[in-house]
């Protein structure tokens, strides 16, 4: 089973990033998809999850209106793009899968490694 996230990087306050996640060795198409994020120091927080047909989507508050997630099920590949972007969406960013409550990032079945997203002047 492998997630590979990509798309992060150094970005200016305002800007945009797409972020992507191919899975592999898994059925996408059976798992709900999730990114979720770490800031320094801080706990992992629960961003937004799609189910495994596309039809729901979830936010959290801090995200919502700003962030959008989106999957590609021939490509085994789920997407965060993300808008308007603060300095406090600086983190690594994770995706994930999962079978369970989509929101619930402790009982995710799978992680990718992460990749880091910087939102500085």
């Amino acid at each position: 089973v492998q997630l590979q996230a990509s798309g992060g990087g150094l970005v200016q306050p305002g800007g945009s990033l797409r972020l992507s996640c191919v899975a592999s060795g898994f059925t996408f198409s059976n798992y709900a998809m999730s990114w979720v994020r770490q800031a320094p120091g801080k706990e992992r927080e629960f961003l937004t999850a799609i189910s495994w047909s596309g039809s729901s989507t979830y936010y959290a508050d801090s995200v919502k209106g700003r962030f959008t997630i989106s999957r590609d099920t021939a490509k085994n590949t789920v997407y965060l793009q993300m808008n308007s972007l603060k300095p406090e969406d600086t983190a690594v960013y994770y995706c994930a899968a999962t079978r369970e409550n989509p929101t619930y990032y402790p009982g995710y079945s799978y992680w990718g490694q992460g990749t880091q997203v910087t939102v500085s002047s």
